[in-house]
C-alpha cells in the first residue's frame, strides 16, 4: 500500500485494488525467473475487462496486502484471472479479470500458445477456490 492510496473517507480509494490486482497479475506473468520468451506470458496481454467486489474496507498500513491468484477458463484466445485480497489475513476484495492475448506488431489478439498453455496450467483453478 501507498500513502496516496487513501482517500478522503480515510480508506483505500477503490481504484488502487486495480493496481494491487495489476502487480499480482505482471509477478506471475512476467517475472518469473527465466529468459525464454515462450515462458510465461511475455508476448503480451491487453485486459478485456475487470470484475471487482469490495467485501470491507481497508486502511493503510505498514503490513502489506496478500493477494492470491489463479487462472481459470483458459480458452483459445482468452483467459480470466482471479484475485483475493486479504487484510491482515482478512478477506477485503475479489475481483477477476478477462485477458486476450495480443500481438503488437499485427495490431489483432492472437490465440495462446501451446507453450503458454502449459504455462498457465500451473496456475489454474476451474474449482475457484484459489491457487497461487
Amino acid at each position: 500500500m501507498r500513502w496516496s492510496d487513501m482517500d478522503a473517507y480515510q480508506h483505500v480509494n477503490n481504484v488502487a485494488f486495480l493496481g494491487y490486482f495489476e502487480t499480482a497479475r505482471v509477478a506471475l506473468f512476467f517475472d518469473q525467473p527465466t529468459h525464454d520468451e515462450r515462458t510465461g506470458m511475455r508476448r503480451g496481454l491487453v485486459v478485456h475487462s475487470h470484475q471487482i467486489a469490495y467485501r470491507r474496507p481497508v486502511v493503510y498500513d505498514a503490513e502489506p496486502l496478500t493477494v492470491q491468484i489463479w487462472v481459470s477458463g483458459v480458452r483459445a484466445a482468452s483467459l480470466t484471472c482471479h484475485y483475493e485480497l486479504f487484510d491482515h489475513g482478512v478477506l477485503a476484495v475479489t475481483g477477476s479479470t478477462v485477458l486476450v492475448p495480443f500481438d503488437f506488431a499485427l495490431e489483432r489478439p492472437r490465440r495462446i500458445t501451446a507453450e503458454e498453455k502449459e504455462f498457465l496450467a500451473r496456475w489454474h483453478d476451474d474449482e475457484g477456490d484459489g491457487a497461487a
